[in-house]
Parts: structure tokens; sequence; C-alpha cells
């Protein structure tokens, strides 16, 4: 194809679907899940790809393969509302119950999961919860729209990955949003404005409901037969079972595919730390590797100049853990990437942003959890759906 060709094509492409636009973070959970779980209805197609959850900071997973489908941005402007996407100020979005120490919480995880055994299996299997927050109404509330997503990748290549997905449907966030939306007449939908590129500027309407959507069973092969997930780049299962149980050997094993910049958009720079943070927390959260890996993983964050522990929280599930954190800047304002560990055994429960700081044109409050990603399950397993 000449230069001339892939040029028109090139400029001729939407800008939401950039592969370097960088998607803004903790968004995509909601709205690709919503996509995802849409059969198609052509008579003969395939079934709907299953989700796959994209890199976000600080720990999604995903594969390039599915990055197209998932170039929506939520935007924090929702129809008739005041703007932002607003969790509540609580121990689940605000302030934690006591201050922490980021080395501490994380080396104490480290060794519980060393006494952890590896299950098998021919599928890994992680199954999450993702909450989303957005603002909504004249005069505004909070309202929180979840899902639940489980997906079976095969440990072999040549496999094919399944997926289960459904929304479960939006409702008030607080006792004090739900007596502000039966004020405005307990609406069953509600209206928010979803961004097509980061930071605004071009928008599309996008509809949430109370009522929780239909369970969909889903199934695609492997990415170029072989591709199971995103981790700074499309990797193997070879390539995770690779990764090494010591600190030093996975970060130096991590930074080989590290280039300057944003895990998924060159066009974004980053550094080495925010990067490995992302990437870390991915393989702590979601990765099918063995517990020891994991716990070099946590020994590694440890070492993170940028990583702060930031106490007892607990999270969207309500789930009680000891959380670490890393802090963005972003149009919004400074963002807190928060990472919750289960104090008992050293398993990451819950991967969330926080609005720390809101920028001057931001109206959701400081201490706003703006999403969530909740890990329900990580196991291997010989069980699939069908």
């Amino acid at each position: 194809m000449s230069d001339d060709v892939l040029r028109t094509l090139r400029e001729a492409r939407p800008g939401e679907l950039d592969p370097d636009v960088r998607v803004e973070e903790g968004v995509r959970s909601a709205e690709l899940a919503r996509a995802m779980a849409t059969p198609r209805n052509a008579a003969g197609a395939e079934k709907a790809a299953p989700r796959r959850r994209l890199v976000r900071p600080a720990w999604g997973i995903g594969l390039v393969g599915a990055a197209a489908a998932a170039a929506l941005v939520v935007a924090t402007l929702p129809s008739g509302g005041d703007g932002g996407a607003a969790g509540p100020r609580s121990q689940a979005g605000g302030e934690p119950e006591q201050p922490g120490d980021a080395r501490t919480v994380l080396l104490a995880a480290a060794e519980k999961l060393d006494g952890q055994t590896e299950g098998t299996g021919a599928y890994w299997h992680i199954a999450t919860r993702s909450y989303s927050f957005y603002r909504v109404g004249n005069p505004a509330y909070t309202v929180v729209a979840s899902d639940k997503d489980d997906g079976w990748t095969p440990g072999k290549p040549g496999g094919r990955s399944y997926g289960r997905q459904q929304s479960l449907g939006a409702k008030p966030a607080t006792p004090a949003d739900e007596k502000a939306w039966r004020r405005a007449g307990s609406p069953s939908e509600f209206e928010v404005k979803v961004g097509v590129t980061p930071g605004g500027g071009r928008y599309k309407s996008m509809k949430l409901r109370t009522a929780p959507g239909r369970q969909t069973v889903s199934s695609m092969p492997l990415v170029d037969g072989d591709k199971v997930f995103w981790l700074g780049r499309n990797v193997t299962m070879k390539d995770l079972r690779a990764l090494p149980a010591d600190p030093k050997r996975l970060k130096a094993t991590l930074m080989r595919w590290y280039g300057g910049h944003d895990t998924e958009a060159e066009s974004v720079p980053m550094s080495a730390d925010a990067w490995l943070y992302r990437v870390g927390g991915n393989v702590v959260t979601s990765l099918p590797v063995s517990p020891k890996v994991r716990a070099a993983a946590f020994r590694m964050l440890a070492g993170l100049k940028s990583v702060e522990g930031i106490g007892k929280v607990r999270d969207a599930a309500g789930r009680t853990g000891d959380a670490i954190a890393m802090d963005e800047k972003t149009p919004r304002g400074v963002l807190r990437h928060r990472l919750v560990i289960d104090r008992a055994n050293g398993n990451a429960l819950a991967d969330e942003n926080v609005l720390l700081k809101p920028s001057g044109g931001e109206s959701a409050p400081a201490g706003s959890l703006l999403n969530s990603t909740t890990v329900i399950t990580m196991e291997w397993t010989n069980t699939v759906p069908r």
C-alpha cells in the first residue's frame, strides 16, 4: 500500500480510533462491558467477543486486538448536571482510617503470598466486578453503574477464550443520593455524556438504566493464536509463565518492554516508576502467574519511590484492606491510582481511582471515588461456560 493511501486513511480515521490517543483513566470498564455484552445479530456470526479489560493506571489487562472497541471515554459532563463522575466521599472514596507505610504493606503481602500454592487447570479464570460513578440530574446527584465480568483464558496456544458479562444496572450511590433520586421522580434511566477523545471536545450520549441487563456468554480465538494479555505489549502465556520470582530480575524483565512512554500511547511520556507501577499492578491483580511471582511484583513495587501507603480503606465492594497508591496529574486534577490489598492473605482486592485534588473546572469534590474494579476470583480451572 502506498504512503499516500496510508496517509489518507490516517487522516480519515476518527480521533477516537487513533491508537496513540490515551484513553482517560478508569472509564473503560463499564463502557466496554456494555459494548461487548451486545451480541451480533447477523445470521451465522460468531458470538460477541468477550470483554478484554484494557491497560489503565494502574492495573487493567487486555489485548491490542480489543483496543479499538474501547476507544470511548466517559466524560464528566452529565446531562442536566454539574459535571463530574463522583463516588461517595466515604472510606471507599475518601480519606483512609489511618496512615500506612507502602513498603511495610507490600512486603507483608509478599510474605503471605510466599506461603500460597498454585492451583492447576486448563483455563485461567478471573472474575471481577466494576463500579463507575456518575453525576446526573439537576440538581445533581451521584449514581453508580456496576458490571460483573468473568473471563477464561486457555493455558495453551490455539485455544479459545470465554467471557461472561452482565450489566447490573445503575443506582444511587449513597442514601443521600437516593433521596435526591426520589425527589427527581425515581427515574429508571440516566443520560450521561461520553467523550470520544480524552479531555472532552467530542461527545456522544450514553444511557444508564437501573434494570440489570441480560447475562451473555461469548467466545473467541486467541489473538494471533497465542496472545493472551497485555503487559506493555501483547504477551503469550509462555511469556507470563517465564516471569521470574525474584524482584530485581522481574523488574529487569519488565523494563525490557519500557519505551519511555505510556503503555498504550507512544505520544504520552511516562516515567519508569509510573510504568512499573502500572504493569506491576497488572501482575498482582489479574495475570496467570504463580503466587511467588506475584510476591516478587509486590517487592518490586515496594522499591518504587513514588508509591505511598495510605492506610486502611474499604473498596467499592465494602471489603477492608491496606491501600497503596501513586498519584498522577491529569486534566481533571490529581488522580490517585489506588491498590487495595487483603492483609489476611496478601491478595489484591481492588484497583481504584480517586480524585485527590480536582482541577478548576471539575465539580466532583476532592476524595471522590471515580471508579473501581474489584477482584472476586483468580484461579486455574478446567470448567468454562458453554
